[in-house]
């Protein structure tokens, strides 16, 4: 595929939509629509597991694009110059303190992956953060949300993953891809 032209069809504060023009290897002309973040930040997603515990942190979060409560890992996007070192680790922890109140310390992170590549081109990161249950810090949580946000946070056992998101399906809450692939990555990849 070569692309040979783009048209923004439509610009907003946070996204855009493109109608993108290729020539594929038959020659053919051929179009395809792609959303965009205006200011193409980095997303990502945080594994945060407490410790001694074992538990891991999920987030029940009200998502507006389909009108129900998803559960996934706290995540958020670091745009200007937080997308490397030590500006990002900061934007990271901040997130993590801003949706679910804990204080971490990040453990190790993914190299930058796509995130829904049929349909968007923006990187994303993933990153295992450690809670230390035993800190102060971490004894009376306070959310700080946005208006427009509401997150519930969840602490769930390893072995009772599966299990919880099923439950939740059955409540009618909608899961994020990515929390059940996690689940089944931290259960030998078997997908039932």
């Amino acid at each position: 595929m070569k692309k040979i032209s783009e048209e923004i069809l439509y610009r907003g504060r946070w996204l855009f939509l493109k109608k993108d023009l290729f020539v594929n290897s038959s020659n053919e002309e051929v179009s395809w629509e792609t959303v965009g973040r205006t200011d193409n930040p980095l997303s990502f997603g945080i594994i945060a597991k407490l410790n001694p515990s074992g538990r891991y942190v999920f987030i029940k979060q009200f998502r507006h694009s389909i009108n129900n409560y998803v559960i996934g890992l706290p995540a958020g996007i670091a745009g200007g110059g937080a997308v490397s070192g030590k500006a990002l680790e900061d934007c990271i922890l901040k997130e993590l303190a801003e949706e679910t109140g804990y204080r971490g310390v990040i453990k190790s992170r993914s190299p930058l992956l796509k995130l829904n590549p049929a349909v968007m081109d923006g990187d994303f990161l993933l990153v295992s953060v450690e809670i230390d249950e035993n800190d102060p810090g971490n004894k009376d949580l306070r959310q700080e949300l946005e208006p427009e946000e509401e997150i519930e946070v969840i602490l769930v056992e390893k072995d009772g993953i599966k299990d919880f998101l099923r439950e939740e399906i059955a409540k009618g809450s909608a899961v994020s891809s990515g929390i059940w692939s996690l689940a089944c990555g931290l259960d030998e990849l078997r997908l039932e």
